[in-house]
């Protein structure tokens, strides 16, 4: 057997926590506490996606989640998403007004091209519109071309900014994809946060060469799409894990500081007739809890900004 070199474990990026300079790693638990508003303990931030998947989709590198699943041209998973845009929002939006919930909706910019009614409803009524790439089948992904993303992340952002009227500060990548450009890119394009990673329950700093982002805690494990269709979980089910999640984490909050209690949630799915009850026991549930503080994306992340 021969010995290794010793130059062989001396890794230039070998540090405490992480083995890179995105951000500095640190334990939940051991950070300082956050107060939401008025003494609550969980913020609650419902994030909509509102997303066009086009039939002619490339799959380029891979098949899109969610998007089209049979031959060209697929008009049943098409026509499914679009009942999203056409019809299921607005169960979604009596839904938000009736339990006083303030929604941030993330947009494709392609939808809002194509959908300029819809863009009017979320314009008039005034709640934080992020971006979520230009459409969901104009993916982000390692080994692209920079000048091709940086490109394609410029259309999508001047794009939903012109047309919602909005600044757009927020992200959510297609897919949650990204190269290793992409947060770079984003910052350099005035994004100042993002929330394709999934890997905590509190926003961090995130450093790229433009400057610092913020990541904001969207979670995956709570998705409507992630649990009902991946997981195969029934509706019934995801109301418990929402439910479950909202019971922890204000327990949590009264040792550790405030939570965040973020559900990404889809019209198309949530918003059929046989479903739109299931969203609505939640917002009940959730709403009526003594702790609970609903608000957009941006003012969460301004309430924790202030406390750093």
């Amino acid at each position: 057997m021969t010995n290794l070199d010793d130059s062989y474990l001396q890794y230039p990026e070998r540090s405490y926590g992480m083995d890179h300079g995105r951000y500095d790693w640190s334990m939940l638990v051991d950070r300082q506490p956050v107060a939401w508003p008025d003494g609550k303990r969980v913020a609650l931030w419902v994030n909509v996606g509102l997303q066009y998947f086009p039939l002619n989709q490339e799959g380029k590198p891979f098949k899109v989640p969610g998007g089209m699943t049979m031959p060209y041209p697929d008009l049943r998973h098409y026509s499914l998403r679009d009942y999203g845009n056409r019809v299921g929002i607005f169960r979604f939006l009596d839904a938000f007004d009736r339990f006083g919930v303030t929604p941030t909706f993330a947009v494709n910019t392609r939808l809002a091209e194509r959908v300029p009614y819809l863009m009017d409803v979320l314009k008039e009524r005034g709640d934080e519109i992020l971006c979520h790439g230009y459409h969901m089948d104009a993916l982000h992904y390692g080994g692209q071309d920079a000048a091709e993303e940086a490109a394609l992340i410029e259309r999508a952002l001047d794009g939903l900014r012109a047309l919602s009227g909005q600044d757009v500060t927020g992200w959510i990548s297609p897919a949650r994809s990204e190269s290793a450009n992409t947060p770079d890119l984003l910052a350099a394009n005035g994004v100042e946060y993002f929330c394709d990673w999934v890997n905590d329950d509190m926003p961090y700093g995130f450093r790229t060469e433009h400057g610092e982002l913020t990541a904001m805690p969207l979670s995956l494990e709570l998705e409507d799409r992630f649990v009902i269709v991946n997981n195969g979980h029934a509706e019934d089910s995801w109301v418990d894990q929402v439910c479950d999640a909202c019971d922890f984490l204000l327990a949590e909050a009264d040792e550790q500081g405030g939570r965040i209690l973020s559900l990404n949630i889809h019209p198309w799915l949530l918003g059929q007739p046989h479903r739109i009850g299931k969203l609505e026991r939640v917002l009940e549930y959730v709403t009526a809890q003594d702790g609970v503080w609903s608000a957009s994306a941006s003012e969460i992340l301004t309430r924790w900004r202030d406390q750093q």
